[in-house]
């Protein structure tokens, strides 16, 4: 029996309830259903479905009467996706409501192809320091992820490597971001039907900037007699091929591209004559790199080849090494040699080294030994023509005459020996005269501070004796005061005794 409820005369229609997949492949079938649980008995009910938001289109419709089921095939569009809604209106009943099921998601899932990559940032061949930009272009598809591949490789994610949906961002770039670049593109219906396409590789190639270069010569003689220079221009790192070109100050000479990072040129020359000054310029397609100037002189060997020593001391003052040195007067590209008597020493032996520094000397290092002993002497030439051969003055030594002392070495010990006891003395000397001299400075200062102690006990004396003096006076005067004093008390006395002897009569005799 079919439930309804009156309102005010009216019936009231249920909410109804949508139902269907949650996803679907673009342009395959696809059936939803929508009923309602509550509706007016004898009453068609119209179902509709809508996107959600808006109702201007409708997506399908059905009419269920006493309670049937609503059934919406259709076949699954792009526009299909996104929230759907079924709403239930009576048929030829205005007072009745209609009502609007809850909203249901639905994706619409349209298989990946055709996955290409495209360089954004330019030419697949660049200078490292800039950004690689590449994008994964797909022909069809929604709802894709994204993945990129380097040499078959997984790229690395770093702070300078950023894959952002369908963009990888290489920031930096250095050569080692040189490869193959290949991106894939994924989607999927659900855990069993997923959909890739790999797109095909890109070869993106980060050259390296070439360095400045090093330039140099070598000068060879010809069978002509003719002498010519081999200029040399070398750079450490870039990628080739690179375009090398010698320059005589400003002025173009020649230039070579090659597939490595050193190229050479052949110019003439002629001896004792300063040829310019030269220039290497190397370019790989960035910006061109410099090498330092460098004077174009060939200067033959001139002489005279002067010899020095230095010797090594160890212990107990003994000579344990020597080295020797050679030098020429002039030349630019100079061969040396040493001999010990008449063998030539090269390289390093078991009691010698031998150190060239070209143009400027070479060194010959020897631990002193009986194997060492013997006359030296060195022998230079130009190393691109052994014609001139100077020779330096010959050397003899050995352990005992390297450790004998010269005498000039034993006059100068002597006289030094001879020249600190002459001052030690003369210090001596001079000290026991100014220890003299101040010890007689030194009593007579005594002399004179005794005398000015005498004399101020003198005076103490003095003023003592005065003193006393004076008291003794004072004494003096006090006992004649005292004196005067009782002479005038007994005056009256005697002088009445005077008058008695006055008045009594003389007897005569």
């Amino acid at each position: 029996m079919s439930v309804f409820v009156v309102i005010f005369g009216a019936s009231v229609l249920g909410r109804p309830e949508l139902d269907g997949p949650a996803a679907a492949l673009l342009d395959h079938f696809m059936n939803f259903f929508c009923k309602v649980q509550i509706y007016p008995e004898d009453e068609s009910i119209l179902m509709l479905l809508f996107k959600e938001g808006d109702r201007t289109k409708i997506l399908a419709e059905y009419t269920s009467m006493n309670g049937t089921i609503a059934e919406f095939p259709m076949i699954a569009r792009s526009y299909h996706e996104g929230y759907l809604e079924c709403e239930a209106r009576v048929q030829n009943n205005s007072l009745i409501q209609p009502t609007i099921s809850d909203r249901h998601y639905l994706k619409v899932v349209e298989p990946v192809q055709g996955a290409e990559v495209v360089v954004q940032s330019g030419p697949v061949e660049f200078h490292g320091g800039k950004t690689l930009e590449l994008r994964c272009d797909v022909v069809a598809g929604n709802h894709i992820s994204y993945s990129w591949l380097v040499n078959g490789r997984p790229v690395s994610p770093s702070p300078l490597r950023n894959a952002t949906q369908n963009q990888l961002f290489i920031y930096r770039t250095t050569p080692q971001d040189s490869g193959s670049y290949m991106c894939v593109a994924t989607n999927q219906l659900n855990e069993t039907q997923v959909f890739t396409s790999n797109s095909s590789e890109v070869l993106i190639t980060v050259k390296e900037s070439v360095s400045n270069p090093d330039i140099s010569f070598t000068v060879l003689k010809e069978a002509t007699q003719d002498y010519y220079a081999l200029v040399t221009c070398q750079s450490t790192r870039g990628t080739p091929p690179i375009t090398f070109s010698l320059y005589n100050s400003t002025e173009f000479v020649i230039n070579e591209t090659v597939e490595d990072r050193t190229s050479a040129f052949t110019i003439p020359v002629v001896l004792g004559r300063h040829l310019g000054w030269f220039q290497c310029q190397a370019d790989n397609g960035d910006q061109i790199a410099y090498s330092p100037r460098m004077p174009l002189e060939v200067v033959p060997v001139g002489g005279p080849v002067t010899m020095s020593d230095h010797y090594d001391i160890g212990e107990n003052f003994a000579v344990i090494g020597l080295r020797f040195y050679c030098k020429a007067a002039k030349g630019s590209h100079l061969r040396y040699q040493w001999f010990l008597n008449k063998t030539l020493l090269a390289g390093q032996g078991t009691f010698y080294r031998v150190v060239h520094q070209p143009p400027h000397q070479s060194i010959l290092l020897l631990a002193v030994g009986r194997s060492s002993a013997g006359t030296y002497h060195c022998e230079v030439s130009d190393s691109f023509d052994e014609t001139t051969v100077i020779r330096s003055e010959k050397r003899y030594f050995d352990k005992e005459v390297l450790n004998r002392l010269p005498i000039w070495v034993v006059a100068v010990v002597f006289g030094c020996f001879i020249f600190l006891v002459s001052m030690v003395s003369i210090c001596c000397c001079v000290g026991v005269v100014f220890r003299r001299r101040q010890y007689g400075e030194k009593s007579l200062n005594d002399l004179e501070m005794e005398s000015v102690v005498v004399t101020h006990e003198d005076e103490l004396d003095s003023e003592e004796y005065r003193e006393e003096a004076d008291v003794v006076k004072a004494a003096r005067i006090d006992e004649s005061d005292q004196e005067s004093e009782a002479s005038t008390d007994e005056w009256p006395q005697i002088a009445e005794e005077k008058t008695t002897l006055e008045d009594e009569p003389v007897e005569e005799p």
